[in-house]
């Protein structure tokens, strides 16, 4: 398998309930390690040009004022794999239907407070890497 990057992002619901050191946990059991984090409490307008890939959803408004509501904490994760692994391990979107042991499972409220982002492929990991990090943020461990 190829190494890859991808991004993850705690948000504001998982940051809330001190879950940050069982998800990064949970990635570095799994072959994932952290190279780049920021803490950082977007703005509405920050949480729209993130977010703006869904701009024309029925959701987007509430998604940027819940990602605005409180920190979050960006990552950049590097393994094999990474993209993949990394949904694999945060479950299915709607806590409801991720299965047992996922980080959504475990630490997610709803569908809406789902408690972790990750990118859905290499090209936007890329994208949403570039968005929080520049190359010099960027440590490679392997």
């Amino acid at each position: 398998m190829a190494i890859q990057r991808t991004l993850s992002i705690i948000k504001p619901d998982a940051v809330a309930k001190n879950v940050i050191g069982d998800i990064i946990r949970r990635f570095e059991e799994n072959g994932l390690s952290v190279i780049a984090t920021r803490m950082t409490h977007l703005s509405a307008k920050q949480a729209g040009r993130f977010y703006a890939v869904h701009k024309e959803r029925p959701f987007y408004k509430d998604l940027c004022g819940f990602m605005s509501s409180g920190p979050i904490l960006a990552m950049t994760l590097e393994g094999s794999n990474a993209v993949n692994l990394n949904r694999q391990l945060m479950g299915a979107t709607n806590p409801k239907e991720a299965e047992e042991g996922t980080i959504r499972a475990d630490h997610a409220n709803s569908i809406d407070a789902n408690a972790v982002h990750g990118s859905d492929s290499e090209e936007n990991a890329g994208i949403e890497i570039s968005f929080f990090f520049g190359d010099l943020d960027l440590n490679s461990r392997l």
